[in-house]
């Protein structure tokens, strides 16, 4: 009878101590110590959402089975290949050294296009492993990016790693789970840029404000002269036009109003204006009144031109302070 107590107390132990292990197991998930170092960011193409990234990543590790040459994945990856990698599991843990080149694709924020910055962001998790078995932890210690390689047209404000999870709702297949939800642990690199715009500016609008020009020489240009004036209003809203079109090739689509198409609309309704205002003129001299046109010419180009310089320096401050 002792017997059988004893060999019940020791089975009642033996479960407690699994139940302890395993609950142990699901409160506490193996950690993974993870660090990147960003060597080159290049082959930006803003009109497809992509670029590429060529980075230095290790992890420190214990248990085998995570197998990261393996189970890598990198979310928001258009291809991932791997040019080095090198295991040492000598200490006690495993520790992975590999140099990848992501081709990443991203959203684009075009608002304030071309005074525009942007957030490149990227994303390690295990395919195989979830948040109860697997946590991320950030290597912070040293820089997280070279600081001698130069990003054509664009100044690095910033690199930030940090952890977080990852939410998928679906189970993947797996029937056993009591609804479609599944989490993992993310590691994540978010590198801050910002554009250096004058110079883009000028390449790009120089050809709209010189075609606003032409259309306000027209002011200039005796009342009686219909046929200039209107010839070049019409020549510059064409080209004003034309060079939207140009601009508009080398962006992503957008449905929201940026500042290119802010400066562009307000382009055009000021030559519009000058056309109409040329209509007048022109109505003034066939009334015999072409002194009274004259005036009329002056006045108006004076309050557009100044008009016009205004509106145009608030949207590119507005989009330059954001």
């Amino acid at each position: 009878m002792k017997k059988t107590i004893c060999l019940a107390a020791v089975a009642i132990f033996n479960l407690l101590v699994i139940t302890t292990v395993c609950y142990a197991q699901e409160v506490k998930p193996d950690t993974v110590k993870t660090g990147i170092y960003i060597t080159s960011v290049h082959d930006i193409d803003f009109k497809q959402k992509e670029y590429t990234v060529t980075f230095w990543l290790w992890l420190k590790y214990k248990n085998k089975d995570f197998d990261f040459l393996q189970n890598l994945e990198v979310p928001m990856a258009k291809t991932v290949s791997r040019s080095f990698a090198t295991v040492d599991s000598s200490d006690g843990q495993i520790y992975l050294l590999m140099k990848l080149q992501c081709v990443m694709k991203d959203s684009w924020k075009i608002s304030n296009f071309p005074f525009d910055q942007q957030k490149l962001r990227l994303s390690i998790e295990n395919s195989q492993f979830d948040s109860h078995s697997l946590i991320f932890v950030a290597d912070t210690l040293g820089k997280h990016y070279d600081p001698r390689f130069t990003l054509n047209g664009w100044n690095i404000d910033s690199c930030i790693i940090y952890t977080g999870t990852k939410i998928y709702e679906t189970a993947f297949g797996d029937e056993s789970l009591p609804k479609p939800h599944s989490e993992y642990s993310a590691f994540r690199v978010r590198l801050n840029l910002t554009r250096n715009a004058l110079g883009l500016f000028w390449k790009m609008f120089i050809g709209m404000y010189i075609a606003f020009l032409i259309a306000y020489v027209c002011f200039y240009i005796h009342p009686d002269g219909i046929d200039s004036r209107f010839g070049l209003s019409v020549g510059a809203l064409f080209a004003v036009i034309g060079n939207k079109y140009i601009i508009d090739s080398a962006l992503p689509e957008s449905t929201s109003f940026t500042l290119v198409d802010t400066l562009h609309g307000l382009t055009l309704s000021f030559i519009l204006i000058i056309i109409s205002a040329t209509a007048y003129s022109l109505k003034l001299v066939k009334k015999g009144k072409e002194k009274q046109a004259k005036r009329f010419d002056m006045f108006v180009a004076q309050a557009i031109l100044v008009l016009y310089l205004f509106l145009n320096i608030y949207f590119i401050s507005q989009a330059n302070g954001n």
